[in-house]
């Protein structure tokens, strides 16, 4: 056998249990992922059923699993600045986001949630579509208390997303999810507007009569 096959041989050998496993890590990865993402999105339904003490615990979760899996993948940079990493990143973040906002409590941080600042941010653009569902209902319920406030948050959020105009590499799709937020407000604000106005009328109705 010549040196250069020889040569190649060894280097192969040396490579291919680095990319077992990185492959075995990813496999994990996306298995754990996939649980950080059910568990947000159980969290951010137990929220709009107003079942805090659950959202709490199932986002607990997900918070876990999230640590164990920047752990794992400490050297396996690739991995973890890959896309499925940061929609489970995402995902977590809109959950704790969409239940502060809406109990009424401190916003946490992206280092606390172990997060990425993109990710964070894609999350908190998200929670948007969220507080819209939560105002919708709360109109079909006749409850107008915290409408205009939550639309005045949603308008604050927009307001930081626009600032955040970064290239592509960087900002990661956030473009795309300031543009939706915009549609989102805009249709909110109507949808606020027809039912105070009916309010209103239904009251004045009532004094006629």
């Amino acid at each position: 056998m010549s040196k250069p096959v020889e040569d190649l041989e060894a280097i192969a050998a040396e490579l291919r249990p680095q990319f077992v496993a990185e492959d075995e890590a990813r496999e994990k990865a996306l298995r754990s992922c996939r649980q950080v993402i059910r568990h947000s999105a159980d969290a951010i339904r137990a929220v709009h059923r107003q079942e805090h003490d659950k959202a709490r615990q199932l986002l607990g979760s997900a918070h876990e699993l999230l640590r164990e899996l920047n752990h794992d993948l400490a050297e396996h940079g690739r991995l973890l600045h890959s896309g499925f990493i940061h929609d489970a990143q995402k995902e977590l973040a809109e959950g704790y986001i969409t239940l502060a906002l809406i109990a009424g409590e401190d916003l946490p941080k992206p280092e606390t949630l172990g997060v990425s600042n993109t990710a964070y941010l894609d999350g908190l653009g998200e929670s948007v579509g969220e507080l819209r569902r939560y105002i919708l209902d709360s109109l079909r319920r006749g409850d107008f208390s915290r409408c205009e406030e939550l639309l005045t948050i949603m308008d604050e959020i927009y307001g930081i997303l626009i600032t955040m105009d970064f290239p592509e590499l960087l900002a990661h799709g956030l473009r795309r999810t300031t543009d939706a937020v915009r549609g989102i407000i805009e249709r909110t604000r109507g949808d606020l507007t027809v039912a105070l106005g009916q309010k209103k009328l239904e009251t004045k109705l009532d004094d006629l009569g």
